[in-house]
């Protein structure tokens, strides 16, 4: 009981009512920066920023309580600096990912916003942290990534650009004429309100399939429009060639045998 006693009770109340304190201003202070910085940054950087801003005046309203509970702050940042120390030996995948983030930030590959591919995952950025890259999926869910793994890994950015290109691997049976099939695929396209006209649709004959002539067929479209257009263009270019009797062929073997075969009926 003699260390209740002993314990100052107001200076514990003042270290309290700092820490409140300083946890308001630490949230006013950053969304005043966030909202400072989101004039010339872009919104990843905004958000860096605020939580800089943030856990640097939590960190001084800290000291300033610890200090105020009669703790020497010399001896607290030398035990500061040996935690650090250990700490950072004993994290290194953390400093791994720590660095990459620093380089993601400035490379400026993907922002918050942009919907990626990483590897077999593809997802909106939702946050890019200093240890990691938040996803969320078409199908919602919250993915992960660290750092460091972005960093080695292929990156596809599929909404940098503001029109996305759409490739249709097509084939058609060796008695079509080709240049039929070209002018039924660019009136469809035409028909499409889609299917920009500018890129302009782009036909390329592949070569001779096992079964069937190859085309490559590919239109442009917004990248808003550009899973729609997916969707639509493919239904009306099989309509298109029902309409105009071309044959889409299923694959085909044909067997040459070396001897006659001769074929008994069972009895």
């Amino acid at each position: 009981m003699e260390w209740i006693e002993g314990f100052d009770w107001l200076a514990a109340l003042r270290a309290g009512i700092i820490l409140l304190v300083g946890w308001g201003l630490a949230k006013v202070a950053s969304l005043a920066a966030g909202r400072a910085a989101r004039r010339y940054t872009a919104a990843q950087e905004t958000m860096l920023v605020q939580r800089i801003v943030f856990y640097g005046v939590l960190a001084l309203s800290v000291v300033t309580a610890l200090q105020q509970m009669g703790f020497n702050l010399g001896v607290l940042l030398g035990a500061a600096g040996i935690l650090t120390v250990a700490v950072g030996f004993a994290s290194q995948t953390s400093a791994s990912n720590l660095i990459s983030g620093l380089f993601l930030i400035g490379e400026r590959a993907f922002v918050v916003g942009d919907t990626i591919k990483v590897g077999n995952t593809t997802g909106e950025v939702l946050s890019i942290d200093l240890l990691s890259v938040k996803l969320r999926t078409p199908d919602n869910l919250f993915v992960r990534v660290p750092n460091e793994t972005m960093i080695k890994a292929e990156i596809t950015n599929l909404t940098r650009f503001p029109v996305r290109r759409l490739d249709l691997l097509l084939g058609v049976n060796y008695k079509e004429d080709m240049g039929k099939v070209q002018r039924v695929l660019q009136e469809v396209a035409e028909r499409n309100p889609l299917c920009l006209t500018e890129p302009a649709p782009l036909f390329i004959f592949t070569g001779f399939g096992d079964s069937a002539m190859n085309l490559q067929f590919s239109v442009w479209a917004v990248r808003e429009n550009f899973l729609e257009l997916r969707n639509t263009i493919q239904q009306e270019i099989k309509q298109a060639f029902d309409a105009n009797g071309i044959d889409i062929p299923y694959p085909q073997r044909v067997l040459h045998l070396a001897e006659p075969v001769t074929v008994r009926q069972l009895p």
